[in-house]
């Protein structure tokens, strides 16, 4: 299998969306660790400038994926594939901003998709999410509506291999709960929870990136490509930071809000599968190794 993906990497420039991100700094590094070359799109100047300094042998473009010349210039000398990781995904944000949402999740994966078409690369692989499942708020709906793109795509341009994956909350990904929860404990101030008997499923930074290359190697379909993952309850999530990163001298402070317009209370990563209150549950204990 991983041979398999390196044949399709190794020599090759590819095109990473969103490199400067949480994500794209470890696919980037998983690239170019299987002798790959990259070029990576980011409208932020300066976290590009640091990923630079950090990988100096690939290019950078500051772009936005909503421009189409933006993507198709800085597509323009790809000659292998497409990882598309750039999105708006903070879901409270997407019910008030759902102009900028639609405009990254599904015009600017457009541009991308219509670019990796005209270009001519061995494929496109994009990243969904399990608010594409049950489909509650704008963030979801945006996600939902790229994966049907990428079905549609396949089967317009099949010389192209047009690939999604699917999972829950990447652990102290950008706005994260977890990042905020973890610095309001270490300073011993209030934390929001909006239910702790809802679940959501977590997967750690590198199952995620080692997904992608899995979805690579042995999907044969447009189909999301979806892991088997674990869940956890918020309020066992809290507690287990609690007893990481609350000083003891300081008493655990919560204030509940409820679920927030654009969640559920629980996720799906199969719409016919198992919820995250049914699936398998990471023990506290399991939480404290993983945060």
């Amino acid at each position: 299998m991983e041979n398999n993906v390196s044949k399709m990497i190794k020599g090759k420039l590819h095109f990473v969306t969103g490199g400067s991100g949480f994500l794209g700094g470890k696919v980037i590094e998983r690239i170019l660790g299987m002798g790959g070359n990259v070029i990576t799109l980011s409208r932020n100047e300066g976290k590009l400038i640091e990923l630079n300094q950090k990988y100096p042998q690939i290019e950078i473009a500051t772009g936005d994926i909503c421009d189409p010349i933006d993507v198709h210039q800085s597509i323009k000398n790809v000659d292998g594939g497409v990882f598309h990781l750039a999105a708006f995904k903070h879901v409270g944000l997407a019910e008030k901003y759902a102009r900028e949402c639609t405009r990254s999740n599904v015009t600017g994966s457009l541009n991308v998709l219509e670019a990796s078409v005209m270009q001519g690369c061995d494929f496109n692989l994009g990243i969904s999410t399990d608010k594409a499942v049950q489909v509650s708020g704008i963030y979801g709906a945006t996600k939902c509506l790229m994966e049907g793109l990428y079905h549609q795509f396949q089967e317009n341009y099949p010389d192209t291999k047009f690939r999604q994956v699917r999972y829950g909350n990447v652990l102290y990904s950008t706005g994260s709960v977890l990042c905020k929860w973890k610095d309001l404990l270490q300073r011993g101030e209030e934390v929001i929870v909006t239910d702790p008997d809802a679940t959501r499923y977590f997967w750690t930074l590198d199952s995620a990136v080692d997904l992608i290359f899995e979805c690579l190697a042995v999907s044969n379909t447009p189909d999301p490509y979806v892991p088997e993952m674990k869940s956890m309850r918020v309020g066992d999530l809290l507690t287990a930071m609690a007893n990481k990163y609350l000083p003891k001298d300081k008493e655990l402070k919560v204030k509940e809000i409820g679920i927030q317009p654009g969640e559920n209370f629980h996720e799906k990563v199969h719409a016919d599968g198992k919820n995250s209150s049914e699936a398998e549950k990471f023990t506290i204990e399991e939480i404290m190794e993983l945060i």
